[in-house]
C-alpha cells in the first residue's frame, strides 16, 4: 500500500469581500507545512450604562460581531530546494509579505486595503487580512545572502468564523496507526488485556508497550492492546512468557538462551 501523497498549505489572494478568489492568481504554496496554529475568537464587551453592580445588576453587553484571528508560523530553506533553486531565501518570503502591502482600495480608491488572503491546509480554510508580519532571517551565506528564514503571520476578520464541513465524516482506521486505549483509574494491565479479550497476552503487551510495573499504571496512559499480541515470535525468537510455558527450542551453536525481560512485577 503507498502513502497518501502530502498536503500543502497554500495562500491564495481574495477579493475585498474576503469571499472571492481573485482572478488569475497563482496559489503560494508553502515550502513547509506549520507544525501547529492558533485560532482566536473575541467579542468586544463592555459595562451597559445604568448597571448597578452594588445591585448585582451590572451585566455585560455584547458589542460588534466579534473577530476571529489566525496565528501560524511558517518556515523557509533555499538550502533545501532541489527544484528551481535561489539563493536568497527573500525571493520566497516576497510572496507572503505581498499579502501585507497595502493597495488602493476597489472600493474606495482613497483609502488602503491589504489584499485578501485564504490560508487553505486540507479541509481547514481561514479567510481574513494579514493583520501582523514578523520576518526572521537567518544562516547566511558567505555573500551575506539569508538562506533561512521564519515568518508569524497574524490573519483575522471582523466576524466569528464557524468550521463548515461540507462532506461527510471519513474518519476510520489509518494505515501505519493502530488505536491507543488510556489506562483506567485503579485498572491493571491485566485488567486491561481481559477486558480487550486478550488476557493470555497480558506480559507481551507489557513488555512491547515498555510498562515496568503492569500493576500500577498511571490514568490516562495510552497503551497499545495490540502490540505483543498474537505468536511470541513478536517479542523475540524463541522467547515464552509466563509460567507453564513451552520450553524454547534448542538453538544450533554457540547455544545460549534468550531470558524474558523483567517487568518489575513484585
Amino acid at each position: 500500500m503507498t502513502d497518501a501523497a502530502l498536503v500543502k498549505a497554500k495562500l491564495i489572494e481574495l477579493e475585498e469581500d474576503l469571499v472571492t478568489e481573485k482572478a488569475g492568481f497563482v496559489p503560494v504554496p508553502v515550502q513547509f507545512n506549520p507544525e501547529t496554529f492558533k485560532v482566536t475568537y473575541a467579542n468586544e464587551v463592555k459595562q451597559p450604562e445604568g448597571g448597578d453592580q452594588a445591585a448585582g445588576t451590572s451585566g455585560m453587553q455584547f458589542v460588534g460581531a466579534g473577530t476571529t484571528k489566525l496565528a501560524l508560523t511558517l518556515w523557509f530553506d533555499v538550502t533545501a530546494m532541489t527544484e528551481e533553486p535561489v539563493d536568497d531565501v527573500r525571493r520566497l518570503t516576497s510572496k507572503v509579505i505581498y499579502f501585507m502591502t497595502p493597495r488602493a482600495s476597489q472600493r474606495d480608491a482613497s483609502k488602503l486595503v491589504p489584499p485578501g488572503l485564504r490560508f487553505v491546509w486540507g479541509s481547514f480554510i481561514f479567510d481574513g487580512m494579514v493583520e501582523g508580519l514578523e520576518e526572521s532571517l537567518e544562516f547566511f551565506s558567505p555573500d551575506g545572502k539569508p538562506l533561512r528564514a521564519q515568518i508569524t503571520l497574524t490573519v483575522g476578520q471582523q466576524k466569528i468564523l464557524v468550521s463548515e464541513f461540507r462532506t461527510p465524516n471519513s474518519a476510520g482506521p489509518r494505515a501505519g496507526q493502530r488505536p491507543f486505549t488510556p489506562a483506567p483509574q485503579g485498572k491493571s494491565l491485566q485488567d486491561m488485556a481481559a477486558a480487550d479479550g486478550k488476557g493470555g497476552d497480558w506480559q507481551a503487551i507489557a513488555s512491547a508497550n515498555r510498562i515496568e510495573d503492569p500493576l500500577r499504571i498511571k490514568p490516562g496512559t495510552p497503551i497499545d492492546l495490540n502490540l505483543g499480541t498474537g505468536a511470541s515470535a513478536r517479542i523475540g525468537a524463541g522467547t515464552s512468557f509466563g509460567a507453564g510455558a513451552p520450553a524454547a527450542p534448542a538453538l544450533s551453536a554457540p547455544d545460549f538462551t534468550i531470558a524474558p525481560p523483567r517487568l518489575g512485577i513484585s
